[in-house]
């Protein structure tokens, strides 16, 4: 999303909010941007920074030509400065950097922004640091905080933000979006379970490991049908290697629950809301073997593992214990 036109096609009521504050020049000193993922955080972050920085602005439109909309985009602008987790988390030395930044004058005007990624990640030792930046704001200062998980963030911090909520988009609509982009139906059914944003549906569609990731995770989840020990086996040989990263091993337990998933909605009679398996002999199989009492507690049991990672628990611990409780 470049301009306030494509974000109103997908969030409307935030565009129209923004906006009117652009016209009416009381953009605020900071904003708390919460959504899910791909529902435009960053691009909106962006349109705000360049609408403080375009000298060629056309009522709340940035020019997206000149040079400070340019280096904007390209994260080369000296006036604008963003903050990311480092590992799982924004640690207190990111934050004292910033604010030894925020002691000069800008660069090339008074105006200076910060862009806070995943603001809730923030410690809580950097946590409050920022909040002596939100409770003596400087009238050319603006911060720009987003998130997915909002309530993680100090109640203090979310008083002295501008809280936008951006809507979760609509799944028919993206999907049409990703036909639209060249992917067939049913690729563009899979990638929109797993993902809001555009260009990351777009790039796993054509990533050769995520097409042999694919492939794996079907076998593990026929392997829990062969009644025999070779599973822990295809988890070692097979799953591990394969999912080598954190990420990667979320990645697949996402594609796992989406396959559980299938299998369940096949009891039910929902083939309409199929996304990782077509209708066909192996889905059969796959639901005569699992019970739907079976195919609930599964479900739980990936959930309890996805938690687990994201609570650094060692990744062959946690499919360990989750192939266990499969098979039980």
């Amino acid at each position: 999303m470049e301009t306030w036109s494509d974000v109103a096609e997908i969030q409307p009521m935030v565009c129209k909010v923004i906006t009117n504050s652009i016209k009416k020049n009381r953009i605020s000193h900071a904003y708390l941007l919460q959504g899910a993922r791909g529902t435009g955080k960053e691009d909106i972050a962006v349109l705000i920074a360049k609408v403080l920085f375009c000298k060629n602005k056309t009522g709340a439109d940035p020019c997206l030509t000149c040079t400070d909309c340019k280096r904007i985009d390209s994260r080369n602008h000296p006036d604008v400065h963003w903050i990311e987790p480092d590992g799982q988390s924004i640690k207190i030395e990111q934050i004292k950097n910033l604010q030894k930044e925020f002691t000069y004058s800008g660069l090339e005007s008074d105006q200076k922004v910060y862009m806070i990624k995943g603001a809730d990640t923030l410690t809580a030792n950097a946590a409050n640091r920022i909040l002596k930046f939100l409770e003596e704001p400087s009238k050319k200062t603006t911060a720009i905080m987003m998130t997915e998980n909002s309530q993680a963030i100090l109640p203090t911090i979310r008083s002295r933000c501008q809280i936008i909520d951006l809507q979760p988009l609509n799944p028919e609509h993206f999907q049409q979006r990703l036909v639209d982009s060249g992917l067939n139906e049913t690729t563009a059914r899979l990638m929109s379970a797993l993902t809001n944003n555009l260009d990351e549906a777009l790039e796993w569609s054509q990533d050769e490991w995520f097409a042999v990731a694919r492939k794996v995770v079907v076998q593990l989840v026929e392997a829990f049908t062969d009644n025999s020990n070779d599973v822990y086996l295809f988890i070692h040989n097979h799953w591990l290697p394969t999912f080598k990263e954190r990420k990667q091993l979320e990645q697949g337990i996402d594609l796992l629950l989406l396959a559980f998933k299938d299998i369940l909605y096949y009891h039910l009679d929902h083939v309409e809301s199929l996304t990782f398996f077509q209708q066909g002999e192996r889905l059969e199989r796959l639901g005569m073997y699992f019970s739907q009492g079976k195919l609930t507690s599964t479900l739980h049991d990936l959930l309890d593992a996805k938690r687990k990672l994201k609570q650094n628990v060692h990744p062959t611990l946690v499919m360990e214990q989750l192939t266990l409780q499969i098979e039980r």
